[in-house]
C-alpha cells in the first residue's frame, strides 16, 4: 500500500470518522505528514465514532484492533489522526504496548526537523516544550510495583517537580528571547515604512508553491520542496517590479488544517511579517482536489493571527499541472482578483509583476 522509507520509525495510522465530508481527504493529507516526519507508514486502521471516549479516544474493541496490527507489522509507533489529550495518551500506551503519537505531536516533530534559523528553532523549542509539560508524568515507573517503602514513595514526584520546574525556567527564557527578536523585527519594519516601501507576504496552505514561487521571483536560494511545511522560517527580499517600482516581498510558512494552537501562538513572531503587509500573495496550487478548503483553511488562521483585513490576491499556481494558460482574472468592478501562474516554469510572472503594481496603485488611491 506505501513505499517504504530508507530509515526512520516504522507506524500504524489511526483514522477515525467523525461524520467529517472530508475525512476521505484528510486521510490521504495525513499519510503526507506521516512521510514528510520521515516515518513509514505501515497501515492504516479506521474506524467509526460518533464521539472520542473519554478513556482511549477509540473504542475498546478498536484498540485492540490496533494493538494486533502493531504486533502483526512490529510496528515502533502509532500514531493518531487526531488530538489526544495526555490521559487518553498514556492509556493508549498502556494498552498498546507502544509509543502513540497524536497529530500535534507529529506536526511539531516536522517544524523541529524543519527549523533552520535561530528564530526558528526558538519558536519550534517554545511549542514543542508547551506541548510536553502537559504529558509530563510521573517518573520511576519501576517503583510503582514496590508497595511503599522509606524512600521509595518520595523521588518519582520529586522528579517530576524538577521536569516542571526546568521546562518553566526554560520556557521563561524562550519568550523573552523571542521578545528580543520581535523588537528586532518591529525595528525593521518601522525602517522600511520610513522608506516608505509597499511591503508583500506570501501566504497559503502547505506544499502549494510559495517558495517556489518566492525563488522565481527574487532569484533567492529559499529551501523549496515538495513536501509538507517545507519552509519554516520567514525570509524577506527586495523585488523590482519595473524601474519605478519595488516591493519588499516575504515568504511564510505554509498553514494546514487542524494547526495546533500553540504552534500559531509560538509562531506569532514570525507571522507578524503577515500581519503587517500591505498585501497577502495567497497561493492556491489549483491542481489540488481541496483547493476551495484549503483557502478556506489559510483564511481561519489569518482571521485568528490578525491578518484577515489586509487585502488579498489570489495566485493560481501549477498551471503547469492543469494545461491552463497564464490570465490575470478581474472581478466585477474591473480590480484584478487573481493571477493564474506556474512558478517552477515562470509562466505567468510577467502578469503577477503587472498585478502586483496594480494593486500598489490602488492602495495609494484608497489612502488619500
Amino acid at each position: 500500500m506505501f513505499e517504504r522509507h530508507k530509515g526512520g520509525d516504522s507506524a500504524v495510522l489511526v483514522c477515525l470518522d467523525f461524520g467529517e465530508p472530508d475525512y476521505r481527504d484528510g486521510v490521504e493529507e495525513f499519510v503526507q505528514l506521516v512521510e514528510s516526519a520521515g516515518v513509514t507508514p505501515l497501515t492504516i486502521v479506521e474506524g467509526k465514532r460518533q464521539r472520542p471516549d473519554p478513556a482511549y479516544f477509540a473504542g475498546s474493541g478498536k484498540v485492540e484492533e490496533v494493538a494486533e496490527t502493531v504486533r502483526a507489522h512490529g510496528a515502533e509507533l502509532v500514531i493518531f489522526n487526531h488530538q489526544l489529550s495526555p490521559a487518553q495518551e498514556r492509556n493508549l500506551e498502556k494498552a498498546i504496548q507502544c509509543r502513540v503519537l497524536d497529530r500535534t505531536t507529529l506536526i511539531l516533530d516536522i517544524f523541529a526537523q524543519r527549523a533552520r534559523t535561530a528564530e526558528g528553532k526558538l519558536q519550534v523549542e517554545l511549542a514543542q516544550l508547551s506541548h510536553i509539560s502537559t504529558r509530563l508524568v510521573r517518573g520511576w515507573t519501576h517503583l510503582e510495583r514496590q508497595k511503599g517503602g522509606i524512600g521509595l514513595r518520595g523521588p518519582g514526584e520529586t522528579q517530576l517537580e524538577t521536569d516542571r520546574r526546568l521546562i518553566g525556567e526554560r520556557v521563561k527564557r524562550l519568550k523573552a528571547q523571542l521578545v528580543t527578536v520581535q523588537k528586532q523585527r518591529a525595528t525593521q519594519r518601522r525602517a522600511r515604512e520610513r522608506r516608505n516601501m509597499f511591503t508583500v507576504s506570501i501566504v497559503g496552505y502547505t506544499n502549494a508553491g510559495k517558495s517556489t514561487l518566492f525563488n522565481t521571483l527574487t532569484k533567492a536560494q529559499t529551501y523549496a520542496a515538495d513536501k509538507l511545511f517545507a519552509t519554516l522560517d520567514t525570509t524577506a527580499r527586495k523585488l523590482y517590479l519595473d524601474p519605478e517600482h519595488s516591493v519588499i516581498i516575504s515568504d511564510t510558512v505554509g498553514f494546514i488544517r487542524q494547526l495546533p494552537h500553540t504552534l500559531v501562538a509560538a509562531f506569532r513572531a514570525t507571522l507578524e511579517e503577515t500581519i503587517e503587509a500591505d498585501l497577502l500573495l495567497h497561493v492556491v496550487d489549483i491542481h489540488h482536489p481541496l483547493r476551495e478548503m484549503q483557502v478556506i483553511e489559510v483564511n481561519k488562521v489569518l482571521t485568528e493571527i490578525g491578518a484577515d483585513k489586509i487585502p488579498q490576491l489570489m495566485v493560481w499556481n501549477k498551471i503547469d499541472l492543469k494545461d491552463v494558460a497564464p490570465q490575470i482574472e478581474l472581478d466585477e468592478y474591473g480590480r484584478i482578483r487573481a493571477v493564474r501562474v506556474s512558478a517552477i516554469k515562470g509562466d505567468g510572472l510577467e502578469l503577477l509583476r503587472e498585478a502586483l503594481i496594480a494593486a500598489m496603485g490602488t492602495q495609494q488611491e484608497d489612502t488619500q
